[in-house]
């Protein structure tokens, strides 16, 4: 029987109560289960995931019937489809995480008082995550795996699209704790598609410490709104590569082009191209062209349609869109505090790049752009956990509190003070 075809849950509230209660008692065992527990169901969670390709195929054979019912497109469909080299690729990656230190215990900063006590900044888990997530199976256990890395117990909420996929998984990561001796509702996923759920959850401040979306800016906004605890989260990504007046023109049309084309729908991609007026002439037609044989629409002001023909009119609302396809807007600015002003109005604080040769250009550039990550001659993207080294992350953040940028296990804790004395009393 498909899960979608059970009885509604009769008492919604409580269910979702029930569940946060269970992974609240979760995380409590979990902050001090043993750094070797935790790379052991790692381990054998992925040995189960290779064992599992003909359940996982059956499980994922559900959710790709009824995908044409859900008007996905077919690029969405081939996200969501598990085939035995991508069951393999999410059995790795579940061994990338168990490779990483260990977060918890770890100290920050360890001070001596003049009195003998010795202070340590320790890092401890945050508690229990509620993940609110799009289709993709292997997100399921990407977000298992570095959860619980970081001492958490966390709780799934997939997308209908792909329930079934993340069930056998979850079934499977349930079975690996059982048998190693982990807390087993430290992964739990909610097995109702009913979308009130989500309200239900995000009341729970009682249970549940931090909510991290990952999906539409719609549902994104809808949690931030919602949410009676903390949310780790970034609304868009309108990402800029701005030329510098030094530019060189090799490195802006390679970073540029690879900026805004090397994938078109992910938050890390440029949407904005920005170029210092004494060097608009000698880099923007070039540059331009390489968008454009590429086939991206280029929109941009009065003084870049003089350089670029082919370029379209560029509204106020093109500068601060997310196409999250083949378009980019356009700017020539007159100077670098100029670009910085523009990408602070404009941007998402996500990922923002200077091309330049000027070592003073590039320090003030990154010292003034209000960014999660600032890029000097290099491309957007890779502002990602992985190609920042921190293995598997749970998505990128643009706040400010409590993490920004990629969310590795570090982000993924959090910090107490443990002080030790001799004796000491105050005074």
């Amino acid at each position: 029987m498909s899960l979608l075809d059970t009885p509604a849950v009769k008492d919604l509230a409580a269910y979702c109560r029930d569940v946060a209660q269970r992974a609240k008692r979760a995380s409590a065992a979990l902050a001090t289960v043993l750094g070797e527990v935790k790379i052991a169901w790692l381990l054998r969670s992925a040995e189960l995931l290779r064992a599992s390709s003909e359940r996982l195929a059956e499980a994922n054979q559900l959710d790709l019937d009824a995908a044409p019912g859900y008007g996905l497109t077919d690029a969405a469909i081939d996200r969501l489809r598990l085939t035995p080299e991508r069951i393999e690729s999410i059995a790795a990656a579940l061994e990338e995480v168990a490779a990483l230190r260990d977060p918890i215990g770890a100290v920050i900063d360890s001070t001596v008082r003049p009195n003998g006590l010795r202070i340590d900044k320790v890092r401890a888990p945050l508690g229990v995550v509620f993940f609110i997530y799009e289709s993709r199976p292997n997100v399921t256990a990407d977000a298992a795996a570095i959860c619980v890395k970081a001492g958490n117990a966390v709780i799934l909420r997939g997308g209908k699209e792909a329930i079934h996929s993340s069930q056998a998984i979850v079934d499977l990561l349930a079975q690996a704790a059982q048998e190693i001796g982990l807390p087993e509702d430290a992964v739990q996923l909610v097995s109702t598609t009913d979308r009130e759920a989500v309200g239900h959850f995000l009341s729970m401040n009682d249970f549940i410490d931090v909510a991290i979306p990952r999906g539409g800016e719609g549902l994104i906004r809808r949690v931030a709104a919602e949410a009676t605890m903390p949310v780790i989260k970034h609304f868009d990504g309108n990402c800029h590569v701005y030329l510098d007046a030094s530019a060189d023109p090799e490195f802006a049309e390679r970073i540029t082009l690879n900026s805004k084309t090397h994938r078109y729908g992910v938050c890390n991609a440029a949407e904005s191209l920005l170029v210092h007026a004494d060097a608009a002439e000698r880099l923007l037609p070039r540059v331009a062209k390489a968008l454009t044989d590429a086939g991206v629409e280029v929109r941009g002001d009065e003084r870049v349609r003089k350089l670029v023909p082919t370029a379209k009119p560029a509204s106020e609302q093109d500068f601060g869109a997310e196409y999250l396809g083949p378009i980019i807007s356009a700017a020539v600015v007159d100077s670098l505090e100029a670009a910085i002003d523009h990408i602070n109005r404009y941007g998402s604080h996500h990922t923002d790049a200077i091309v330049t040769t000027d070592l003073a250009s590039a320090q003030r550039f990154t010292a003034a752009v209000d960014s999660a990550a600032v890029v000097v001659n290099a491309s957007t993207r890779f502002n990602d956990g992985g190609e920042f080294g921190l293995g598997a992350e749970i998505g990128i953040s643009t706040d400010k509190f409590h993490a920004r940028g990629p969310c590795g296990v570090d982000e993924l804790t959090t910090y107490k003070y443990v002080v030790t004395g001799t004796g000491q009393i105050r005074g």
